[in-house]
């Protein structure tokens, strides 16, 4: 079939043509954006899932959302190797100056900016590259503790107390918060628990693997009673054949049931890997009806552009040693395997390759779902290390 004409989009964070499957975690979310619009008490939502789940597509769902509110949104990802003070000089900086109002409001928006001075620690900061300047003076005696939670804390009070002023409700959004070490992660918690406590108008959307509410909790005992943390998981059937079908009916094409089946055996149900396969499955139809045909020739197609890409990138970030460590993994089966069970197929003691576990669980490769247990954040990432690595 036409290719310009294929639905499917098989991107990085890319919205799909049907969000299917998702409609608990968005209804929680936008319960939480309502209550917050209103000055009512609502938790923030972490959202946990494995890579190719759609945690993404959500964020960029909520953000559109909030804005249709009324809230003025930022988006964020963390980096493994990067820093909250810049991830929130950007972020806090753009909504004050996108921040307006009457004559209180203006004084509540330049004493947020003053706080960001303090927070900074100078007029001008060279952040990725780019030099900022916020002509304000610095707040003395607000965010300039060098406490890293202490800041936190006061500039998005700062922050709040101009949205309050303003009556523009605030949604922060920060992706793959795996990332940001415990000190920060704990001065992000805080932070949310005061502006909380203060009835602002600022909530606080994050994502990540799995392990992120067990980072939470090691942040801060009270993490679990300020957020909720969905989990999102690979779609039952009837979700993923709707994911399938309908962006395919929706362009005056046809699927076979069977061929539907075949997309749903093949990607598990995960909603990267069902955008991978509708799209070669399109690209791979001569007619306007895909079938079973179709989906086995695509099958190839996938594997091939999969193994060249998503899974590549993740595994030339490996070293030897943990490239040994995930192939034994592998070897045990699909599901999460003991940790030490994986030493003994290496023919290692445990204590001796728990530091290459941690750094795979440090590089968001692998997460332990329960203690003493080990498993892939990266769905099929085990079917890719056999090819790999015979």
């Amino acid at each position: 079939m036409d290719e310009n004409r294929n639905p499917f989009n098989p991107g990085a964070g890319v919205s799909p043509p049907e969000l299917a499957g998702r409609a608990e975690v968005m209804q929680q979310a936008m319960t939480a954006l309502e209550r917050t619009r209103r000055g009512r008490h609502a938790k923030s939502l972490l959202v946990l899932g494995l890579s190719g789940v759609g945690k993404t597509v959500l964020l960029n769902e909520i953000a559109r959302q909030a804005g249709e509110r009324g809230y003025l949104t930022e988006m964020v990802e963390a980096q493994d190797s990067g820093d909250l003070r810049q991830m929130l000089l950007h972020s806090v900086r753009r909504i004050l100056l996108r921040q307006d109002g009457g004559k209180q409001a203006v004084e509540a928006v330049k004493k947020g900016l003053r706080v960001l001075r303090s927070f900074l620690g100078g007029i001008t900061v060279s952040a990725g590259g780019v030099d900022i300047t916020l002509g304000v003076d610095p707040e003395i005696g607000q965010a300039d503790s060098g406490v890293l939670e202490a800041d936190v804390t006061d500039l998005l009070l700062a922050t709040g107390r101009a949205a309050l002023a303003v009556q523009k409700p605030v949604a922060l959004l920060i992706d793959e918060l795996q990332y940001i070490s415990k000190e920060e992660l704990a001065a992000l918690i805080r932070a949310i628990h005061a502006v909380n406590q203060a009835g602002l108008p600022l909530i606080l959307f994050g994502a990540g693997l799995p392990q992120l509410a067990g980072q939470a909790g090691d942040a801060k005992s009270y993490a679990e009673r300020l957020f909720e943390f969905p989990r999102l998981d690979r779609l039952n059937e009837a979700d993923a054949c709707a994911a399938i079908q309908q962006p395919v009916e929706d362009e005056g094409a046809r699927i076979e049931r069977a061929a539907v089946q075949e997309i749903f055996r093949q990607s598990h149900g995960y909603p990267y890997f069902l955008q991978e396969w509708g799209y070669n499955a399109w690209n791979a139809c001569d007619g306007d009806l895909i079938r079973l045909a179709d989906v086995q020739a695509a099958t190839a197609i996938s594997l091939r552009k999969l193994d060249a890409s998503f899974f590549r990138v993740r595994f030339d970030r490996l070293t030897p040693g943990e490239r040994e460590y995930m192939r034994a993994l592998a070897g045990l089966g699909t599901e999460s395997q003991r940790s030490s069970d994986v030493a003994a197929k290496m023919g290692r003691k445990a204590s001796s390759v728990a530091p290459i576990r941690d750094s795979l669980i440090k590089k968001g490769m692998l997460y332990a779902p329960e203690h003493g247990m080990i498993a892939f954040t990266v769905p099929l990432f085990d079917a890719f290390m056999c090819r790999e690595m015979p």
